[in-house]
């Protein structure tokens, strides 16, 4: 990713340290964290430093190599497994926090030995790290092929690299696309209450030179119904058996939007984010958060302290309503969605 000519990526690992973006200072501010405690690992998940399923995934397996460094050589093996659980724990909703935090301990499963389970499960983080930079980078590649001269696509939250490790999801096929030269502008949702759009995805944008406009939330369907709006493209936090998406909140009113009008809405997102033992939307977990997300803009109150709040920090939206999953095996129809599970299903068997 590209911040001010400095190629940088959201989450690395160098001298022992993870290296991670505190997005919570973002636009304003760059600041580059460096963890080397479990503890504070967990809390950047949790208040939402590093944010992103792809970026929490490869941060949690990162989280099992610091907590691994600070743990008794002599007495590890139930300290791995408490930190695999509160790593867990620290969001619910996004699959690849479980699936990357498997892989890893997964590695070291018959390992007894501390110095060569560090060593194996440092570098199971690091491949995680670099295979989703990848993906992201093939999604790019194959989502770049839908878009034409002339087009207009929105984006909800922020799936750019600020959510990845490296590259992004559903900013991945603009920006091969840009890179292509290919002639098109980006409407961003703002995306209340975090303003992951204004302060993340506009910035991503502007870095890359890659023309937008920021656009409140409820403006979408203004611009959809004067047909200035060509498809939608967002990322995922977990996508169920049945194609049902889990997405920041606001997706799926922008998915029933689109369908309304007419346009293609793609989801962006690579295999770590299909969980296959989740059958349909209504099975997968809604985190809420705190009301203060609503009540403030940064530090400040804009309605009075003592009001009442729901705070989902994401919906459900059906596969009825998804034209189709942009991946770095293709992009798939809801009707060949099968054919990606088979491919996934032989993955993870290997």
């Amino acid at each position: 990713m590209k911040i001010y000519g400095k190629q940088i990526r959201t989450v690395d690992f160098k001298n022992n340290k993870l290296e991670l973006i505190d997005q919570n200072k973002l636009p304003f501010e760059v600041d580059i964290l460096k963890l080397d405690k479990l503890s504070d690992v967990v809390h950047a998940i949790k208040v939402m430093q590093v944010r992103g399923a792809p970026a929490i995934g490869a941060t949690g397996s990162f989280g099992l190599v610091i907590a691994l460094q600070e743990l008794d050589k002599n007495n590890w093996i139930q300290g791995l497994n408490n930190a695999y659980e509160s790593l867990l724990a620290s969001r619910p909703t996004a699959v690849d926090l479980k699936n990357c935090l498997d892989e890893a301990i997964s590695s070291i499963t018959e390992v007894t030995e501390y110095d060569k389970a560090l060593e194996i499960i440092t570098e199971t983080a690091i491949e995680i790290a670099n295979r989703s930079a990848d993906s992201c980078h093939k999604i790019g590649e194959y989502g770049a092929q839908l878009i034409n001269d002339g087009d207009s696509i929105l984006t909800h939250c922020n799936a750019g690299a600020l959510a990845t490790v490296d590259f992004g999801t559903a900013l991945a096929p603009m920006r091969i696309a840009f890179e292509q030269g290919t002639k098109f502008s980006v409407f961003v949702d703002e995306t209340r209450p975090r303003l992951q759009g204004s302060r993340l995805t506009a910035f991503e944008l502007h870095q890359e030179g890659i023309p937008y406009k920021l656009i409140v939330d409820n403006a979408a369907g203004h611009y959809m119904q004067q047909g200035k709006i060509s498809m939608v493209i967002t990322g995922a936090d977990r996508i169920a058996l049945n194609g049902d998406v889990a997405n920041k909140i606001g997706t799926y009113t922008k998915a029933v939007l689109a369908k309304e009008h007419g346009i293609p809405f793609y989801i962006a997102a690579p295999a770590t984010t299909f969980d296959l033992e989740t059958k349909s939307g209504k099975d997968i977990p809604i985190e809420e958060r705190d009301g203060d997300e609503i009540l403030k803009v940064g530090s400040v109150y804009v309605t009075l302290p003592e009001i009442e709040t729901a705070n989902p920090a994401f919906d459900v939206t059906p596969a009825k309503y998804i034209t189709g999953y942009i991946t770095e095996y293709g992009v798939f129809s809801i009707d060949r969605l099968s054919e990606l599970q088979e491919i996934l299903a032989k993955r993870k068997s290997n």
